[in-house]
């Protein structure tokens, strides 16, 4: 008798070393449920002195406002990596000089005409991935471990988790060194793959989960471990297939962050220190507000740019951070940190500032509100979601909120404030469970403050104009003829799956033809679960919500373009998607990473 095809890949799964290995992962992750009646330390106390419970006690109290941010960040600098002749950035991988076996960098001869990269061809930079044992959370916490994307500052100092700063039509090959210690223990995994979320990126330098590598090690999808990767960053808007030149600029993105993706690791990882942003200009939303180019936005600029990186992390009861990896369940924070801090203050001009506000997990959702001593509400300008920007400003607006992933741009104007005011970022979004959020509830947790304590050191020329970007919406006709494919987002047997099935980095769950366009239905059937779905490569647009089967009002926020799309409980989303200009493996997952980690992803390729 002929078997069918599921039974066929049922049967090659289980003696599939890979899926083998997941199995015992999951395995140990659901035998932790009876390890919670005599908790057991599993990590070393430099890590974490982690114990696995049903029910952990609160982190230890800290004392607000006694570390500061700096009053500007410092983009990260660039690198010289043509001085080295041996091992020069080249299309292919470079293995015998020490990059890991990814695959060859799609379009490098017609973006550099030569194997190998000369002089001026693209913006250079290097990150090494590091351990530091003497972060500092809090004066009130001891020094502990922290994981960092490392950098150089334009006068060399080393710098965690810089940002980036690019302009589309510039190439940039980022060079990234996995440093991290092998003999680690504790929670995350030395390895790394870095995604760049949700850049228009060819597939080989994406952070696909199973490209992970390290010197000893090199995930399922990679061809050998290596001490270094050159990641290939275009800086094209998608579309250059159909428009020509760098694309279709109505595809632009401008905030942009970037965060480890290790199989089955990405929620530790990523908890240790793993993430930074990556901003994008172009001549619109240029980064210079005395740009004299009509056609230029001029919003807020360096140093009045400022980006906010939040993270919901626990602690024990000696103040070492904690994270439980193998409890689907995971670890949910009750501290917030900002830029790797807990409680700061962050000192202003009085003037405008665009603040980027991300959500870098790995489970804690956010509403955050500005307010004032008194806890009364303050008004802003909400300006872009995801990295897109509006099409126009939404101004008035007094709260913002962020599933896991999600980014908003808003513009606080300092000036309506007298010197030595205080304000402060609350949120007030109640959660009590790694599944989701609950409601609304003031006046919320204080998470930062912001003290305007000096005049600007010239005139403030930056401005909101009531136009922003224009976006490329589907017609009807587009959508009309795009396949419909329906992904279910459950819980089955104690593990997140999508379809009931599990992810598997070596097979693909759908593969679309290059050019295609199709509409995703993200179906969320729990009333106790939220899921904040991220697909990568590509940014899609809502074409309806539908919750309990009723189709409801799209918030305004949500009305452009998206690469996370927040599955409420009981809910059902309908996005259009385009894959263009790049050919190979992608994925989409729940970016709550909890989740991810624990098999809601699943892989889907582009072909030629």
């Amino acid at each position: 008798m002929r078997k069918s095809s599921d039974n066929r890949q049922q049967e090659a799964q289980q003696h599939d070393p890979i899926v083998e290995s997941r199995r015992h992962f999951f395995k140990q992750s659901l035998a932790g449920s009876t390890l919670l009646a005599a908790p057991a330390v599993i990590v070393s106390r430099n890590s974490s002195a982690q114990t696995i419970e049903s029910e952990l006690p609160p982190s230890p109290p800290t004392t607000p406002w006694l570390e500061e941010l700096p009053t500007a960040i410092e983009p990260l600098a660039q690198t010289d990596l043509l001085a080295d002749p041996s091992t020069l950035p080249q299309g292919n991988a470079h293995i015998e000089v020490g990059e890991c076996g990814r695959n060859s960098h799609q379009h490098w001869d017609d973006f550099f005409g030569s194997p190998v990269l000369q002089a001026d061809q693209a913006d250079l930079y290097e990150l090494r991935a590091k351990a530091d044992p003497q972060h500092i959370f809090h004066p009130n916490y001891p020094p502990q471990l922290m994981w960092n994307f490392e950098g150089k500052t334009q006068t060399g100092t080393p710098y965690p988790n810089p940002t980036f700063f690019a302009r589309y039509g510039r190439p940039i090959i980022m060079r990234l060194h996995n440093e991290l210690p092998q003999n680690h223990t504790g929670f995350g995994t030395p390895e790394i793959s870095m995604h760049l979320h949700n850049l228009h990126t060819p597939s080989e330098s994406d952070g696909f989960p199973g490209d992970y590598f390290s010197p000893v090690k090199s995930g399922p999808t990679m061809a050998a471990p290596g001490y270094f990767k050159d990641h290939f960053y275009p800086n094209v808007y998608a579309g250059i297939e159909e428009f020509g030149g760098i694309g279709d600029m109505r595809e632009a993105l401008g905030t942009l962050w970037y965060h480890d993706h290790t199989l089955d690791f990405t929620a530790p990882n990523a908890s240790r220190g793993l993430a930074g942003y990556y901003l994008l200009f172009d001549d619109l939303d240029s980064g210079d507000e005395h740009d004299d180019n009509p056609a230029a936005l001029r919003l807020p600029s360096h140093p009045y740019d400022y980006p906010l990186l939040f993270q919901d992390k626990r602690f024990d009861a000696s103040g070492i951070q904690i994270f439980n990896q193998l409890d689907p369940e995971g670890t949910l924070g009750d501290k917030i940190t900002v830029n790797g801090k807990i409680e700061p203050v962050l000192r202003v001009a009085r003037r405008k500032y665009r603040i980027r506000l991300l959500n870098a997990g790995p489970s804690r959702f956010y509403e955050f509100y500005l307010v004032n001593a008194a806890n009364t509400v303050q008004k802003f300008i909400h300006i872009s979601n995801d990295g897109n920007l509006f099409t126009a400003p939404l101004r008035n607006r007094d709260r913002v909120r962020l599933g896991v992933a999600e980014r908003g741009d808003i513009v606080i104007d300092f000036s309506k404030y007298a010197l030595g005011t205080a304000l402060y970022l609350v949120n007030r979004l109640k959660q009590d469970k790694t599944r989701g959020p609950k409601n609304v509830v003031a006046p919320g947790v204080r998470v930062l403050k912001f003290v305007i304590d000096r005049e600007p050191s010239e005139p403030d020329v930056s401005r909101v104009p009531n136009t922003l970007r224009p976006i490329r919406m589907p017609t009807a006709d587009e959508i009309s003829a795009a396949p419909v494919r329906r992904w279910t987002f459950s819980r089955s047997n104690g593990l997140w799956k999508i379809n009931n099935r599990l992810v598997d980095v070596n097979s693909p769950r759908a593969t679309i033809t290059k050019g295609h366009a199709e509409v995703w239905e993200l179906n969320n059937p729990s009333g106790g679960w939220s899921h904040p779905v991220h697909i990568h490569f590509e940014e899609g647009v809502i074409l309806g919500k539908f919750v309990n089967g009723v189709q409801v009002p799209i918030p305004v926020h949500e009305r452009g373009r998206k690469d996370v799309y927040v599955l409420g409980p009981n809910t059902m989303l309908r996005i259009f998607l385009r894959f263009r200009d790049f050919t190979g493996k992608y994925v989409m997952h729940c970016h709550n990473m909890i989740h991810e980690d624990h098999a809601m992803m699943l892989r889907w390729d582009i072909k030629a």
